[in-house]
């Protein structure tokens, strides 16, 4: 079947297959092969975080009037100060992205304080200041897939500009930020031009720069397109929506928003004054489900720091690497089975082999957390980043592949559990990396090898 198909075509492919009631391999092919495991890297992290944390742990974001005046925002990793819905509901519409902020501004104000002597700061010591792994691009850095990481995140660290076309052709273009929060500066050189043809449009913004160049153009008539863009320094900007927000409600502010960040390098300081306002996130299955099913990098970072405080006492990426590591030796894998480098996938360094994924599975299967684990992941045919593929199989028969996608420009990844009517359930691991075919086919393979399993 691989053979045969256009989507191997100087492509490689390692896939794993194992029997759970046995252990058994079913089926190996470069099982043993470093390969890119693209948003696969998320199951090695969420396992992480299920066992090291616990299906019911919380995070609490602070709001303290500390004794210098000022106000401060202190983040805990906590990455549901957004509007996305928890639990998972696959049909669930994003709500306001500020509705936290407006939530803490709303307490305070019931608090009784009036004015702030101080600035308003964005603190988000909690984890050392490092919001990129190494291998990550500067493409990635502009768009939501490479929002940096940051222990206060708010609106998951993204905003949208909604571009549209003008009032008529030779006119700019209109441009809206949602949420609508001055914090970047937009240049806007997009032309409107003549009705009919497609959109050109492209987006920059310098390191360290709070300017947003845009250039190109916009057909007439063109519908609304929407860019997501990253924010630089998510812990001035959640500064900067409380400042706005507290303002809003009439509360006098001395000084200005800031952000306040530490290096690795840094002790990390408690923090100190009276709690003004708090939130509780929801609880750690319901965050890991979304980062799963959805596929969400940032989620996947913040675990990955997160373990790396609790187990290790430093909430550092390589804190957390070195923890994952040690769980992966619990679930037998070797040391030559991986090369990681970050929480999400999106590492362009990053390698593991497909048996090392297929251990894992094995392993979580026969965990204590086994029922969370598996409520994770994306169901064929229903949810997540599966709910259009495997339908057909999906109505025959529900649930019959749960399994994690991966995608990147040289990497496609499917690794989860299939029920075999043979076999019983399946842990297996398909990942095709340096393909030459079009993504559409090397996905057909690996759909087809997946229903394969189903015999």
């Amino acid at each position: 079947m691989i053979d045969a198909s256009p989507g191997s075509a100087h492509a490689t492919v390692g896939v794993s297959v194992v029997q759970i009631s046995t252990g058994k391999t079913i089926y190996r092919r470069n099982e043993d092969r470093l390969l890119l495991p693209a948003s696969n890297m998320k199951l090695l992290t969420s396992s992480l975080a299920l066992t090291r944390l616990g299906a019911d742990y919380t995070f609490t974001t602070k709001l303290m009037l500390e004794p210098t005046g000022d106000l401060a925002l202190i983040g805990s990793g906590d990455p549901t100060l957004s509007g996305r819905a928890f639990p998972y509901d696959r049909d669930a519409p994003m709500g306001p992205g500020l509705r936290a902020i407006e939530d803490l501004a709303d307490q305070a104000v019931k608090s009784g304080i009036t004015r702030i002597d101080g600035d308003i700061v964005g603190d988000d010591r909690w984890y050392p200041w490092a919001p990129y792994a190494p291998s990550w691009t500067q493409a990635d850095a502009l768009g939501e897939s490479g929002a940096p990481v940051s222990a206060l995140t708010i609106d998951e660290n993204v905003l949208t500009l909604l571009i549209r076309p003008g009032e008529q052709a030779g006119g700019a273009a209109a441009i809206e930020i949602q949420p609508a929060l001055e914090y970047y500066a937009i240049d806007n050189r997009i032309a409107t031009v003549g009705a009919g043809g497609e959109p050109h449009i492209r987006i920059s913004r310098s390191n360290g720069s709070r300017q947003i160049e845009l250039w190109g153009s916009i057909p007439a008539n063109h519908a609304a397109i929407g860019e997501t863009l990253a924010i630089d320094d998510p812990a001035l900007y959640a500064a900067c929506a409380l400042y706005d927000a507290l303002t809003r409600r009439g509360i006098a502010i001395a000084g200005r928003p800031r952000a306040r960040h530490r290096s690795a390098f840094e002790d990390d300081e408690p923090a100190a004054g009276n709690l003004l306002a708090s939130r509780e996130s929801p609880p750690l299955e319901q965050i890991l489900q979304v980062m799963d099913k959805v596929s969400q990098n940032l989620f996947a970072e913040l675990m990955l720091r997160e373990v790396g405080r609790a187990m290790r006492h430093t909430g550092t990426r390589e804190a957390g690497l070195e923890e994952l590591r040690a769980l992966l030796s619990e679930a037998g894998a070797s040391k030559d089975d991986e090369r990681v480098e970050d929480g999400s996938g999106l590492a362009r360094n990053a390698m593991v082999t497909p048996r090392l994924l297929t251990k894992l599975l094995t392993f979580m299967q026969a965990s204590p957390h086994r029922d969370d684990w598996l409520a994770l992941l994306p169901i064929g045919g229903e949810d997540g980043t599966l709910k259009r593929r495997f339908a057909d199989v999906g109505s025959k028969n529900p649930q019959a592949i749960r399994a994690k996608t991966g995608t990147l420009a040289r990497s496609l990844a499917l690794s989860g559990y299939a029920e075999s009517k043979t076999h019983g359930r399946l842990a297996f691991s398909i990942i095709v990396n340096d393909f030459s075919a079009p993504s559409s086919d090397v996905r057909a393979l690996i759909d087809k090898i997946a229903i394969a399993l189903l015999d």
